[in-house]
């Protein structure tokens, strides 16, 4: 797929595995359109980055407020559709993590509600949303899901977290063939231990893990490791492979005995 003229949304775009996505699209040549709760102001670093990734300015729109809001989501679409070119891309990378790691049979409702809306309700809402305008551009389009290794590796004191990253899995295979006919692609990556803003409390933890055999690539990810495989994807080099999932973990995935 060309990327010229083309626009790409990447939620969660002003920090970590957003913020590289979107830098690396931008370089591409795409238009790239972030959202993220920061206000605008906050904003400027993360935009001045992905715009001299892309060596223009003008190559990266910012839309602020929280991806679980009906509002925030519509205002995504109107910015997508503003100007020339088409969408040709939507990563869902937005979500939150647990609020507080802590035994699964003492999570409340909210626990479970405010993290299943914002990792799962929300990209799905999106997603339906913003279908018609990546199916309209004529090329082919991608919507790419970052999920986890959470989606399937269990953390009793992140159930809430695992449960939304498990939904996105499915939800990636639901779009894949709702959208084949409409000429859109849907993949899955799952990032495994990346080193972000969410995993800096706990990144030592993982590094003693790493070091005692956790891994057989034997270092902690880095954002840019994901950035590359959703650029792998939207240059169309898995023309025939909509709904698979690309594992991102240093070989996490893979069972050893």
């Amino acid at each position: 797929m060309s990327a010229g003229e083309r626009k790409a949304v990447v939620t969660g775009g002003t920090s970590g595995i957003g913020l590289a996505t979107a830098a690396v699209l931008a370089a591409e040549g795409f238009t790239v359109i972030i959202n993220g709760r920061r206000p605008h102001a906050q904003a400027g670093e993360a935009i001045d980055e992905v715009e001299r990734a892309a060596g223009r300015t003008g190559a990266c729109r910012y839309v602020q407020g929280d991806i679980s809001l009906a509002a925030t989501r519509e205002a995504i679409a109107a910015e997508a559709a503003r100007g020339p070119g088409a969408l040709g891309v939507l990563v869902n990378n937005a979500g939150v993590s647990t609020k507080e790691r802590k035994d699964m049979l003492l999570l409340t409702e909210g626990d479970i509600q405010e993290t299943l809306l914002v990792n799962l309700v929300a990209p799905f809402m999106l997603t339906t949303l913003l279908a018609p305008q990546l199916a309209a551009g004529g090329e082919g389009a991608y919507v790419i899901n970052i999920s986890s290794i959470s989606s399937y590796a269990v953390s009793t004191e992140r159930a809430d977290y695992c449960i939304s990253k498990a939904g996105l899995s499915m939800m990636t295979g639901l779009f894949a063939v709702r959208l084949a006919p409409m000429n859109v692609a849907v993949f899955e990556i799952r990032p495994g231990i990346i080193r972000t803003p969410m995993t800096g409390g706990v990144i030592g933890r993982y590094e003693e893990m790493i070091g005692g055999g956790l891994l057989p690539i034997a270092r902690i990810g880095e954002p840019g490791d994901v950035a590359r495989a959703v650029l792998g994807i939207v240059k169309g080099y898995h023309p025939y492979a909509t709904g698979s999932v690309l594992d991102v973990d240093g070989g996490f995935h893979v069972r050893r005995l």
